[in-house]
């Protein structure tokens, strides 16, 4: 089993993803492969998923081969401020106690927890301050972050102008322009922006209604296997009925 985890420590020195993959799942120690399932899902930018082993290692974290115990609450704090919702953060992360037994000794990494929890967005040279993430880069992890904290700030409204997110954020009104449009391209905002008025409109989508139309969509399903159902009996009874 020693084996196994020193072909890990390889895999993650060269970076070499087939022999991390071929190895975790060889190993067995299911309590320190978590951390090092973490690590891997880190490097190949999967942080949902790191998030979890994560969590479900903070009071068993044994793996100091890898990483000192306040290096691992440095990923855990970073994974799982672009994984859950507010409440789970409050709960999982901010009241955390043995994250917050820790968090004070790693520099600048507590400001900027409280900085995305507590909506206070313009944290002079936050994303430079916390460091990159082992193996993926800084600009990855901070696009995700925006794509957070963008969609924190339009909750909150229904509509809102351009120049008073830009204010918000410390930034100018051409460069959130600029980053809007990027993010609701790709589907990630769910907002339109209007340039003439200079405002932002959120159009999130409406789960009743998504689960409505999903309810039409299960029944017409539904219906469609009936009727063809009972064209067959139908079929079968008149062929019965002919042999008799």
């Amino acid at each position: 089993m020693d084996l196994v985890f020193h072909t890990l420590h390889i895999g993650f020195f060269y970076m070499d993803f087939d022999l991390i993959s071929k190895s975790i799942n060889k190993a067995k120690k299911k309590d320190r492969l978590k951390v090092y399932e973490g690590l891997y899902y880190v490097s190949t930018r999967n942080f949902k998923k790191a998030t979890s082993l994560f969590l479900d290692s903070i009071s068993t974290f044994t793996t100091y081969e890898l990483f000192p115990y306040d290096n691992f609450i440095f990923y855990t704090v970073l994974t799982n401020i672009i994984s859950l919702d507010r409440v789970s953060l409050k709960l999982k992360v901010v009241d955390a106690l043995e994250i917050f037994t820790v968090i004070g000794k790693i520099p600048h990494l507590l400001g900027f927890l409280n900085s995305l929890y507590d909506c206070q967005y313009n944290w002079p040279d936050g994303a430079n301050k916390i460091g990159p993430l082992f193996a993926s880069p800084l600009p990855v992890y901070m696009r995700e972050v925006r794509t957070v904290v963008y969609s924190q700030f339009l909750e909150s409204y229904k509509s809102v102008t351009i120049e008073a997110m830009a204010k918000a954020f410390g930034v100018t009104v051409e460069f959130i322009d600029l980053e809007l449009s990027r993010f609701i391209a790709a589907g990630k905002l769910h907002c339109k922006i209007d340039k003439v008025a200079g405002v932002l409109e959120t159009n999130r989508p409406d789960a009743k209604n998504a689960l409505y139309q999903a309810t039409i969509k299960q029944g017409d399903f539904l219906l469609n296997r009936i009727q063809k159902l009972s064209r067959v009996l139908l079929f079968t009874t008149a062929l019965h009925c002919r042999k008799k």
